[in-house]
């Protein structure tokens, strides 16, 4: 679209992040603004944002929610989560009022054990600077011992309507929370974000954010939250965004 519209805000938050090199999980939705009272299928990425690792199978999931103006309803992953192509998963809803939608996903913990090197690597390549940096400079190479689970949430427009919905608390063990509503936002603007962990804000937590542009990937770039929790992220193109 000519006129730039924050189509998607895809949060995938990670206590650590995903079995070794599956990385992260997005809810990406083939089109962000939908009518009311229809039904969707919104893709399950796990990976990256462009490319579906493996499939989630349901009893994984600790949480399915889908947020709207007539409140929070919780899902039965056995009835709205399906495998898909490509190694996708696909989550089943349908749309009701007009509104600012939320729909979130919280995963149970799973636990592995990975070569100090190799462990050293994946901190590397998920940004996890912190954790490297103090393994770099005791010169730590044992084998480490992870327990990592996903949470993640995307938001979308249905109708014209916008609403508050768009900042609810789903209670995740970790959990990203814009500040304004992203389909409210002229082009270029800054957007607000607070992440909470065990539902506290968490200062000086890296926060990674880039996207995608008609088939094209979009830079992706880091920032650290304040004493508050929050984060500042520039959408300063048009596209669908992380």
């Amino acid at each position: 679209r000519m006129r730039f519209r924050p189509a998607f805000l895809a949060v995938p938050l990670l206590v650590v992040a995903s079995l070794a090199w599956a990385h992260d999980l997005f809810l990406k939705l083939d089109r962000y603004f939908l009518e009311p009272n229809a039904r969707v299928r919104i893709p399950v990425l796990n990976g990256t944002f462009s490319t579906s690792e493996n499939f989630v199978t349901p009893d994984r999931l600790a949480d399915i929610s889908v947020v709207s103006p007539q409140g929070r309803a919780r899902l039965e992953p056995a009835r709205v989560w399906r495998p898909g192509p490509d190694s996708t998963s696909l989550l089943s809803l349908e749309t009701g009022a007009a509104g600012t939608y939320v729909a979130g996903a919280s995963i149970l913990p799973r636990e592995l054990e990975l070569a100090g090197d190799s462990f050293n690597m994946y901190l590397e390549e998920e940004g996890i600077t912190d954790v490297l940096e103090v393994r770099r400079r005791t010169n730590d190479t044992t084998r480490a011992r992870e327990r990592y689970s996903k949470h993640v949430k995307a938001i979308f427009q249905v109708g014209e309507r916008r609403t508050g919905d768009f900042d609810v608390l789903l209670g995740y063990p970790a959990e990203i929370v814009p500040l304004e509503n992203p389909y409210t936002l002229p082009p270029g603007a800054a957007l607000r974000v607070r992440c909470l962990v065990d539902g506290a804000p968490v200062a000086n937590q890296t926060v990674l954010w880039g996207g995608e542009q008609g088939g094209r990937a979009l830079r992706q770039r880091s920032t650290r939250t304040g004493p508050d929790g929050v984060a500042t992220v520039m959408l300063d193109a048009p596209g669908r965004w992380y």
